[in-house]
């Protein structure tokens, strides 16, 4: 691992250093920053995203943190004592740093898997409907006629194809939480 304080922080994030600070923390398992200011965190998780073209997370806990959390493509804000000003910057919110693995391998795995579900749903849900709209041209001779009224068009919308992916949502998880906490490595996938 690595550790850096904030001054030596601040000599590292000018341009000429950047690059070989990336490749130092690139062969690093873990960078502690410490000691920084709120400018410095919110640069530094720039640069991470920029250069090293990396999904960037920013945990925090204070005002200090809420340029780090906006920066980063997901921020997670700690409500404590500092109050909570990096819980309203934030994507989402826990009560306590222990929570953050559950938050992640837990709650993350089984969003990833209901969003992508999701999305596989409504082409689904698209192509058959403009598949049926196609074939309705060939029987009404491309006259322009439309094949469904304009109520039914909403209740499609509606409940036929909302309902289903809502109540996937809510009650789909393909592995019990009890597993994803034991094996962290099913997250990767």
């Amino acid at each position: 691992g690595l550790v850096i304080d904030g001054r030596t922080l601040e000599h590292v994030l000018h341009d000429s250093l950047q690059n070989i600070f990336l490749e130092l923390t690139e062969k690093c398992r873990a960078v502690v920053c410490c000691q920084a200011t709120p400018l410095q965190k919110s640069v530094l998780v720039r640069l991470v995203r920029s250069k090293l073209k990396a999904m960037t997370l920013a945990v925090g806990d204070g005002a200090n943190d809420v340029s780090m959390i906006q920066v980063a493509d997901t921020g997670v804000g700690i409500s404590g004592q500092e109050g909570m000003q990096a819980v309203m910057a934030s994507d989402f919110a826990i009560s306590q740093f222990r929570h953050l693995r559950k938050l992640l391998l837990v709650h993350g795995h089984w969003c990833y898997t209901r969003l992508t579900n999701m999305v596989l749903y409504y082409f689904y849900k698209n192509v058959t409907y403009v598949n049926l709209l196609f074939w309705y041209q060939f029987f009404c001779g491309f006259s322009g006629t439309s094949m469904t009224d304009y109520w039914i068009l909403i209740l499609f919308n509606l409940l036929f194809t909302s309902v289903p992916p809502i109540i996937y949502g809510v009650l789909d998880k393909d592995v019990s939480a009890e597993i994803l906490m034991e094996l962290p490595q099913l997250y990767t996938m």
